[in-house]
């Protein structure tokens, strides 16, 4: 038999602020993700490898003025939405050549800012 538990967090208003700057970042890192391997595909390149986006989107993004603000979060959420949209990509294309056994999968969209789910 197995048991679940529901738990309600509250967090104060330091930890709501800290929150939203984390989920923001892992929203641009996975959109930057997805523009990134859009782009490649519509130059005819090849996509770049999870490890390639990993130093260009994290390591060296994070060293320039306007993406200062990523070195303000924790790195591993920020690999983690890189890795979810890695995945997001293998689950479309294998949906497309057939190899996945469930139903047929959609392009990765771009996360809003403005979505609640």
């Amino acid at each position: 038999m197995k048991k679940r538990y529901a738990y309600r967090a509250y967090p104060t208003a330091g930890q709501e602020r800290a929150l939203a700057r984390l989920f923001g970042s892992c929203r641009v890192i996975f959109n930057d993700v997805l523009s990134a391997r859009r782009s490649a595909h519509e130059r005819g390149l090849p996509l770049p490898t999870s490890g390639e986006l990993s130093k260009t989107l994290l390591t060296d993004a994070k060293r320039t003025p306007e993406r200062a603000w990523l070195a303000e979060v924790s790195s591993v959420p920020l690999q983690q939405s890189l890795m979810d949209a890695d995945r997001a990509y293998r689950n479309f294309f294998t949906s497309l050549t057939g190899k996945r056994k469930d139903s047929r999968v959609g392009r990765p969209r771009f996360k809003s800012r403005r979505d609640r789910r």
